[in-house]
This record gives structure tokens, sequence and C-alpha cells, in this order.
């Protein structure tokens, strides 16, 4: 039966990196965010989330991401209504997924609130991904075009490191990328020795 490699990591850490290592080393992989995004394009969903949040979020039935993103990360309750409206159709999204990718030993699960939404349960193992602080701050500036303020924010609303640590299997430092690059093959074969083990 395939296994699920939960793949996690605070906003920056560059999980999506890592993601692409597992990728190359022939590891199907399913983003959580890109899930989200498109259940997010269905009819149900863009209803609920109008109901929740208003009609204003949108602009000809696309939905205004980065506006609902302000004022979700900036309040804790409007993110777990959020949430509860998106996770159930994005675990449907996955389920079907996996039913596809049967004939793979491994597949990789990616998600930034892989605990906090508690979907971690459901992994037979996990991969925390780590960077330090200022590092994450840099990269999530370069790639969102926001404030250092609205990714201190973000990294708020998430578990920090030290209690993700604490629930994973494998943690990798992604600070340097060949070093990175490395820990993904050194994890895949400690995986295999366990599958033909059991």
């Amino acid at each position: 039966m395939t296994k699920v490699i939960g793949l996690t990591g605070g906003i920056g850490s560059g999980k999506t990196t890592i993601a692409g290592f597992f990728k190359q080393n022939g590891v199907p992989v399913y983003i959580a965010d890109d899930g989200a995004k498109k259940v997010m394009q269905s009819a149900e969903i863009i209803n609920e989330v109008k109901l929740t949040f208003g009609e204003s979020l949108f602009d000809n039935d696309v939905l205004n991401r980065p506006k609902l993103a302000e004022i979700v990360f900036n309040n804790a309750d409007k993110l777990a209504k959020l949430n509860s409206i998106v996770h159930p159709a994005v675990k449907r999204d996955f389920e079907l997924w996996l039913s596809q990718h049967q004939e793979y030993e491994f597949v990789i699960y990616e998600s930034a609130i892989l605990f906090e939404s508690g979907r971690y349960i459901e992994c037979d193992y996990i991969v925390t991904v780590t960077a330090p602080i200022e590092i994450r701050i840099e990269r999530v500036l370069k790639r969102d075009n926001t404030t250092r303020e609205n990714v201190l924010n973000r990294m708020k609303m998430q578990w920090d490191d030290e209690k993700r640590i604490s629930l994973s299997n494998f943690v990798i430092n992604n600070s340097n990328l060949k070093i990175a690059e490395e820990d993904v093959v050194k994890i895949l074969k400690i995986l295999k020795i366990k599958q033909n083990q059991s």
C-alpha cells in the first residue's frame, strides 16, 4: 500500500523546493496549496466563501486571493472559518489523487499547515523543513511582494519549528540546497529499508 509522507515547514522554509527534490527522485507530489486553489474555483466553495466573507472579495466570480489573505492572516477566527470551508474539499481532492497513484511506494503530501489542520495524523511519515527565520523572511519578501509585518503575522499563525520537529520523523535544514538535496536521498533510502523490513 502506498505510504503518505507529509512534508511541512513554516512559510519561507522552502518546502516546495524540497518537494521538487522528492519529485526528481521519482516520488509523486501533491501540493495542498495548489489543491486549495483548485477547489476554490468550484461553485460550491465560491458560494460558501461569498456567504462567509462577502461578495466584495470577488470580481466576476474570481476570488481576490491577496485581499482574502490580508483578512484571514490578521484574524485567527476568520482563518479558522476559511479553513473549515477549504480543508474538507482539499482532503477529498487529495484522496482522489492518491487513488490514482497507488502504484507508487511513496507519495508526498506537502502542506504548510499539516499540523495545524490535523492532517498529519493521516501521514505514515512526516518530514519538517526548517531554515533560519531571517532567511525565511527574505525568501517570502522576494516571492510575495509583501511587507515584513505581513510575513511575521503569517508566521505567528503557524506552529513554530520546535513544535513541528517534536512530531516529525525527519528534519531537513534548508539553508544549503546541496545538503538539503542529499538529505532527501538519505530519507528515501531509510524509508525504502523500513518498507522492506515491514
